[in-house]
């Protein structure tokens, strides 16, 4: 619009209509148009450019953003390896780790006594005959007189006790002696019995069997 009123202004100057102040007032109008058009110009980029910024910095952000979200996400996983969860519930027997103490994977800082309580006992092979999986047991222990619990057979060893010792015998000399062997039964005590919380790994324990009894079959069993 300035620039348009700037040239009738000169052609009317030329014809004589209009003066020559009047020319220069348009040229002046026309100059600072096209000075403010620039510095609006200006302001565009600039606008422009600072949003460009902006975008930078928000991806820059949410690239920290998600750093710091990862950074919590390992912290909490260290965490909950920091807690040492038994793989059952038991006692704690023996506490090797102290305050302060620095771990490794793998090292031992502590015996679980589990909850389970069971008892292994070492039969004659020549005492197994008659006896099955779930036959009545009573026990006696030694460091609790007067007392008896039950249990029940759970199952037996697959092998004789020499055949997992450290030196194995070895009969093929033809030098053979028979030496009765022992079977390691499992027997697993019935919970709730007064006095069953005393029992403790490593007690000694008379194991009692009536191998009279017959299975839940009806029959007498053995091995």
């Amino acid at each position: 619009m300035a620039s348009a009123n700037r040239k009738r202004a000169e052609a009317l100057l030329e014809r004589g209509v209009s003066t020559q102040v009047d020319t220069d007032q348009m040229r002046l109008v026309q100059e600072q148009a096209s000075a403010a058009k620039a510095q609006a110009e200006a302001q565009a980029e600039a606008m422009r450019q600072g949003l460009q910024s902006i975008l930078v910095n928000r991806d820059a952000l949410q690239a920290a953003v998600a750093g710091a979200e990862a950074s919590v996400a390992l912290a909490q996983i260290d965490v909950e390896n920091s807690a040492i969860r038994a793989p059952v519930a038991g006692r704690l027997g023996e506490v090797t780790a102290r305050v302060g103490q620095y771990v490794t994977p793998g090292t031992r800082v502590a015996t679980l006594v589990p909850s389970d309580i069971w008892v292994v006992a070492n039969f004659k092979e020549t005492q197994v005959a008659g006896m099955y999986e779930g036959q009545q047991v009573a026990l006696s222990v030694d460091a609790i007189p007067g007392r008896r619990f039950v249990g029940h057979i759970e199952r037996f060893a697959p092998a004789t006790g020499s055949e997992f010792s450290v030196i194995r015998p070895d009969n093929a000399t033809g030098n053979f002696i028979k030496v009765s062997q022992r079977l390691p039964v499992r027997i697993a005590v019935a919970p709730g019995q007064p006095g069953a919380e005393l029992l403790t790994p490593g007690l000694s324990v008379v194991a009692r069997i009536d191998t009279t009894q017959t299975s839940a079959a009806g029959q007498p069993t053995g091995l």
